[in-house]
């Protein structure tokens, strides 16, 4: 804060007893001490009004920055950022995509233009198909066999 050492305090403190004198010296100290905390009082509220005053500013500029995000059409940007020619809007038929969600839930055969299958998903009449195959992994077939298997084999051959 100051700095000031127990030196310069007993310096301070000779000097008022013998400018203000002994009999003076509490009501001398009495004024100084509601000096410093008028002082300090004053500062405080300085440094409160200060902070209002960057907080209010930072406030207007969320303010700014929210009515600007809310003048935004956010839809209107996902829908150009998607579809910019609006041909997948055309297209889109809110009603047949219901019957179609519907009818998978449901069981049924989807209708409509929802009606081809995606790849790799399953064949609608599963039990005509059969099982499906196993996919053969390359992996396994190169990967070298390990002691075991030859164990058992050595084993079996002999």
């Amino acid at each position: 804060m100051l700095d000031i050492g127990w030196q310069e305090l007993f310096i301070i403190s000779v000097l008022a007893l013998i400018i203000v004198g002994p009999k003076d010296l509490p009501r001398a100290l009495k004024a100084v001490m509601h000096v410093v905390r008028k002082a300090r009082g004053l500062a405080r509220e300085f440094q409160t009004g200060l902070s209002e005053v960057v907080r209010e500013a930072e406030l207007e500029d969320i303010k700014r920055d929210v009515e600007k995000a809310t003048k935004d059409d956010i839809e209107q940007d996902i829908k150009q950022a998607v579809d910019p020619g609006g041909a997948l809007t055309a297209e889109f038929d809110p009603k047949q995509f219901t019957r179609d969600i519907k009818d998978t839930v449901e069981g049924g055969p989807p209708s409509g233009s929802m009606s081809q299958r995606p790849p790799g998903a399953p064949q609608e009449n599963a039990e005509a198909a059969g099982p499906p195959a196993p996919a053969a992994d390359p992996a396994d077939e190169a990967a070298p066999s390990g002691p075991t298997d030859q164990a058992a084999r050595e084993a079996g051959g002999r």
